[in-house]
């Protein structure tokens, strides 16, 4: 069902204040605008997904109904997207939605074609689609970059009216490695696949620039003529993390505890890690399919020597590989049961350490 998995050789490939900055906030964990009172409400992930096949199509719905990575905080507000939408008091408009597009994805793969393939892109450009078929939301800006003397400053992701208010929303999908050497604890030593990125800078940057960005005085200049009000901050982080193999770690200070996970090994411990499980059937995912659980049909498995081979010759310095173990479901599909990013045997790069 997932035409991108076809090719069997494809190769697409702060420590300090972070844990003030993911610390709890219970005072707005009282308003109700929080994750804990959304997640009683959002339409269920995994059975939705049970009657999605569409890949762009089931990528939406983890987009829309995935957990976050983190809890609320002070710093980091978390405000999903569709908070003050009917779609959360009434969330089988949602299913509906979702399932009507399964039936009839055109007008979805049409807006898609338009963007950019970057994962977080990618990631913005389903949550764009969402929010202008949403009820009682209204997008009033997207990617607009804020600029002063010829320089840009960076760009809001969203700008969004609904019955709460204006609303800048910063949106990122990431996927990070926790250390083998240290607790985890420290979001800065949570590494990206590819190590020169971490959590904790991101986490910073983030309270220290992105939300920050639209009370600057050249945002306010810029949004006058959108809106008649400044735009509360907010933030929506989604994604994965990856726990070291064969050590334990801990998550990260502040991570929400419904976040999604995975594991991460050397390539010289993929022998070691298979043999575990040696009628496993795994396969490589291309970037861009990095959302949602994958589900194939049969005849888009890739067998599973060439798929070993593939590993086993790459180069040294191939970047991080992201494999999934597949089970064969009742419904004739193979389904995700398991992702594992497999990175080079130097992995991180002793510069980001």
């Amino acid at each position: 069902m997932m035409p991108i998995l076809r090719n069997c050789s494809m190769g697409r490939s702060a420590t300090g204040g972070i844990a003030r900055i993911m610390g709890e906030r219970p005072a707005q964990r009282q308003t109700g605008l929080g994750y804990a009172r959304q997640m009683h409400t959002l339409p269920h992930l995994d059975e939705l997904l049970e009657q999605l096949r569409h890949p762009q199509v089931r990528d939406l719905a983890w987009a829309l109904l995935a957990p976050p990575l983190l809890q609320d905080s002070a710093a980091l507000p978390l405000r999903h997207p569709l908070t003050a939408s009917s779609w959360l008091r009434e969330p089988h408009r949602i299913s509906d939605w979702l399932l009507s597009l399964e039936r009839d994805s055109q007008a979805l793969l049409q807006f898609l074609s338009s963007g950019s393939s970057r994962l977080g892109r990618y990631y913005e450009r389903l949550w764009q689609f969402a929010l202008q078929a949403a009820p009682d939301v209204q997008v009033l800006a997207a990617n607009l970059p804020i600029r002063a003397q010829g320089r840009t400053l960076g760009e809001l992701d969203l700008l969004l009216r609904d019955d709460h208010g204006i609303h800048h929303l910063e949106l990122a999908i990431k996927l990070y490695l926790g250390p083998r050497r240290h607790p985890g604890s420290e979001a800065g030593h949570w590494l990206g696949p590819a190590s020169d990125d971490r959590l904790g800078l991101k986490l910073q940057h983030m309270a220290a620039h992105q939300l920050p960005l639209s009370a600057t005085p050249q945002a306010r200049s810029a949004l006058a003529s959108i809106c008649e009000q400044p735009a509360q901050p907010g933030m929506w982080l989604s994604g994965y993390l990856f726990y070291p193999w064969a050590t334990s770690c801990h998550a990260p200070a502040g991570a929400n505890p419904l976040h999604l996970r995975g594991r991460w090994l050397h390539r010289r411990e993929w022998a070691d890690f298979t043999l575990q499980n040696q009628e496993a059937h795994w396969q490589v995912l291309p970037r861009q399919a990095w959302l949602a659980p994958a589900r194939l049909a049969a005849e888009a498995l890739c067998p599973a020597e060439p798929a070993r081979d593939w590993l086993e010759s790459l180069a040294p310095t191939a970047p991080a590989q992201l494999l999934v173990r597949l089970e064969a479901g009742a419904d004739g599909d193979w389904h995700e049961a398991e992702r594992v990013f497999v990175v080079s045997d130097d992995w991180p790069n002793p510069a980001s350490l």
